[in-house]
């Protein structure tokens, strides 16, 4: 059938006699014009193909063959071909095809240019010449988007397309690069594409166009949807402890849900490590990851003896929601060994933990009420190992275990109390709880109920608010703690039950907010901003009275360390605002980001004012200094009123006074923030606690610094020798200039100092150098733990843009 084309399509003079003239309307009967417009012509829909719609500048027909010049495009299905010349055979579907020739569609968004070639639209197969094509490229306005996450490009002197999404491509050459000149290529006398992969033999890997690689087998993916499994790129690197380090992994893509890697690395001067991690996806928030880790270690000699840092490191963690208002959690770890995360692990934080908590819980929520049984285990390092030398002998290592197996806990949000005004909520447990250490082991488990119910009346007198309220606490028992006779340790368990009740009364009186605008020109002047300046003062006193019997209590988690208390805690928050002047305030609207020229960290919200500082003082009056008796001199006391104003100990004695605890906060720009936080204790006159922070970034530019000062009541081990206080003074420095993703030189360094002992915990220098689709990065790290771990390391990484990374530098692990 051949019929006028749509006034849409394009307009021009044709001349062929095959092609009727088109009458005008109005125009006499016997008068034809000789205007000629553009032809669509649609086939009927052949069996198993789509329907096929031809437009051209002239189009002919003879039989069942059809002939096209001048801009020819045909579609089929999702489908476009495009060309100068291009003979079409309804009876057979065969195109021949002349002339600019241009394919593009299908699943994976494929495009295909080539001077000529031939297409069977019935079997979708097809022979082209000279051709350059892409895989996972879409055309998004003006520019080559990428479609997928496995993006590649590709030429060929042949390419034969077998099928819907099969081709083979000849003398040709892969890549992902949009470039008129590719950084890296990929030359192979055939390449095999399917719609799950790409692959090829005997190829060999050029890089600026220099051959650097043969490679006897290499696969690509290239489904949008689907991923693929395989060997991943080898691990090659060095360490002054391990040795060469020669790895492997393999990628399982189990399902569209989940995945599967494992592998393992040889280290010559230490023996074998295993890996695998698994990782699941499923609806909403349902996920489960999993990994584990481990090393089957030789040891190495020291005194004359062989130290065995191996073990293993299982983690797994998941989700799964039955409904809005129900869900299962779970977070569980398993370490054989802390020297083996010590010695082995590549994050410098995870060495120096010694706590491991596994929990999993089940919990119901609805109108404000939750219900959950859940089960957890605690596990903490509180002395390392010393292996003993010809001189000293060894020190045993020291840890601390808690279980809850199972507790079942229900709490509630505020709930209004009739019409009365008031407020009334409540909290309530039930556990088995068991501790294990090296002085003490609770015996079989111990049953544990609590019940704390609680009503607030909330008041308001002008502009002061108050929130007054009342509760209750009895928790039950089934054993106690009994202390030792005069002389001897240390404390043991004793099988009677116990019962503990209080009475707990509090008012926390907010009162209104002072504040004053400075918005004289000098202030302008100087800031370029009005500055506000508010005074928020905070009072709360709390009275627990019915604790008589703290020290038979014990200690499993904070519901054990309630004590007896008569504090008032009192405490003010200033803050600095800086708030555009009239007539330079923007709309409340977040500026626009030109994606090609500014720096995601210059860009920011400009509406209203911002806060510049913020600085909170507070501190607590003990009016009972003896918390009704359970204050034990000379030894660390943790009650939950000292806890909830501080995470540092300091009480050691009967007190009046808790130390002053600091919270600045400094905003200086968009692109620097300090913070200094410090404990100071008045009574002792020094900081128990002391902490300052900075951040600074500008463009590519970054740099940090962080001071952790420690010196509070604690027992720790240090260097073979026992404290009871925790006094250590770290520093912590961070600088660079680059980007992971963008082109050109970055460079980057890290320090962890102790100044205590005068000597890096670790250090890292890394640099790199990123092309438009590759980049190259060199790293130096240090490690110094003691005697447990003294490591340096060489690693490095190649990226490619879309396909992957070669190395062991690991993309967690750097520091742009």
């Amino acid at each position: 059938m051949i019929a006028a084309s749509h006034p849409q399509l394009r307009a021009q003079e044709v001349t062929s006699e095959a092609t009727p003239a088109v009458a005008v309307p109005d125009a006499p009967p016997d008068a034809i014009t000789a205007v000629r417009y553009p032809e669509a012509v649609v086939v009927p829909e052949v069996e198993k193909t789509a329907p096929v719609v031809m437009e051209s500048d002239t189009q002919s027909k003879t039989g069942d063959r059809y002939v096209l010049d001048g801009n020819v495009v045909i579609t089929y299905g999702d489908r476009r071909v495009e060309a100068d010349h291009i003979e079409y055979d309804s009876a057979t579907g065969e195109l021949e095809i002349t002339g600019h020739l241009k394919t593009t569609g299908g699943a994976n968004h494929e495009v295909i240019s080539a001077s000529h070639g031939t297409i069977n639209l019935n079997k979708q197969t097809g022979r082209f010449y000279d051709v350059a094509g892409s895989v996972g490229l879409k055309n998004s306005g003006h520019k080559m988007v990428y479609a997928n996450g496995h993006p590649f490009l590709f030429t060929g002197r042949v390419v034969v397309k077998k099928g819907p999404q099969e081709y083979e491509v000849y003398g040709g050459t892969v890549t992902s690069c949009q470039l008129e000149h590719p950084d890296w290529l990929l030359y192979a006398g055939k390449f095999e594409v399917n719609g799950e992969m790409a692959s090829a033999h005997n190829s060999v890997f050029h890089l600026f166009n220099l051959p650097l690689l043969y490679m006897p087998y290499v696969t690509h993916p290239v489904n949008t949807e689907g991923r693929q499994s395989g060997f991943m790129i080898p691990v090659i690197g060095e360490s002054s402890t391990k040795g060469l380090i020669l790895g492997e992994q393999i990628y399982f893509a189990i399902n569209r849900s989940t995945d599967l890697t494992v592998g393992a690395e040889y280290f010559s001067s230490r023996g074998w490590s295993q890996s695998a991690m698994f990782h699941y996806r499923g609806r909403e928030n349902d996920f489960v990851t999993a990994r584990y880790s481990g090393l089957i270690d030789r040891g190495y000699e020291s005194g004359g003896q062989i130290v065995n840092q191996g073990g293993q490191d299982a983690t797994f963690a998941g989700r799964h929601d039955f409904s809005a208002q129900t869900r299962m959690v779970g977070n569980v770890e398993y370490l054989s060994s802390y020297p083996y995360r010590e010695a082995f692990t590549e994050n410098f934080n995870q060495a120096v933990s010694t706590d491991i908590l596994s929990f999993a819980y089940g919990v119901h929520e609805t109108d404000g009420f939750a219900s959950d049984v859940r089960a957890d285990r605690y596990q903490g390092l509180k002395r390392v190992a010393v292996p003993a030398t010809p001189t000293t002998p060894a020190v045993p290592a020291q840890e601390v275990r808690i279980f809850h197996a199972p507790a079942v806990e229900m709490a509630s949000t505020d709930h209004a109390l009739g019409r009365s005004g008031a407020l009334w909520n409540f909290e309530s447990s039930a556990a088995g709880l068991k501790r294990v250490q090296p002085n003490f082991v609770s015996g079989g488990v111990t049953e544990r109920f609590d019940l704390h119910p609680e009503i607030t009346y909330p008041l308001r007198l002008g502009e002061w608010k108050l929130l007054p309220s009342l509760a209750v606490r009895e928790t039950i028992y089934s054993r106690s703690l009994k202390q030792p006779a005069v002389g001897q340790r240390p404390s043991v368990e004793h099988r009677g039950g116990l019962n503990r009740s209080d009475v707990e009364a509090q008012v926390d009186v907010r009162a209104p907010v002072i504040e004053r605008t400075f918005n004289s020109k000098f202030v302008e002047r100087v800031f370029g901003h009005d500055v506000r300046h508010t005074i928020e003062p905070e009072f709360k006193y709390r009275y627990v009275s019915g604790v008589d019997n703290f020290l038979k209590v014990l200690r499993f988690d904070d519901v054990d360390i309630v004590s007896n208390t008569n504090e008032l805690q009192y405490g003010v928050t200033q803050r600095l605002f800086l708030r555009p002047t009239k007539g330079k305030a923007t709309p409340c609207k977040e500026k626009e980001k030109d994606t090609e020229t500014d720096d995601p960290d210059t860009v920011s919200n400009e509406c209203g004012a911002r806060e510049w500082i913020s600085w909170r003082l507070t501190q607590k009056y003990f009016l009972d200094k003896n918390f009704g008796g359970a204050v034990v001199n000379g030894r660390r006391n943790i009650f939950d009123t000292t806890l909830n104003l501080s995470g540092i100990a300091f009480l050691t004695e009967a007190r009046e006074i808790s130390p002053l605890v600091s919270r600045l906060r400094v905003r200086t720009s968009a692109k620097m923030d300090v913070e200094w936080d410090f404990d100071l204790d008045t009574g002792a006159k020094k900081f128990t606690s002391n902490n300052v922070l900075v951040d600074l970034h500008e463009g590519n530019a970054f740099a940090g610094l962080s001071y952790a000062r420690l010196n509070a009541p604690g027992r720790s081990y240090t260097q073979g020798t026992s404290s009871q206080v925790s006094n250590f003074s770290q520093l912590r420095l961070l600088a660079g200039y680059g980007s992971p993703t963008k082109v050109g030189l970055g460079v980057a360094a890290n320090v962890g100092l102790d100044l205590n002992l005068g000597s890096v915990q670790y250090g890292a220098l890394q640099t790199s150098y990123n092309w438009d689709c590759c980049g190259l990065s060199v790293e130096y790290r240090k490690y110094e733990l003691g005697s447990v771990r003294n490591e340096n390391a060489y690693r490095f990484n190649f990226t490619l843009a879309n396909i992957g990374t070669a190395g062991n530098l690991r993309r967690a692990e750097r520091l742009f």
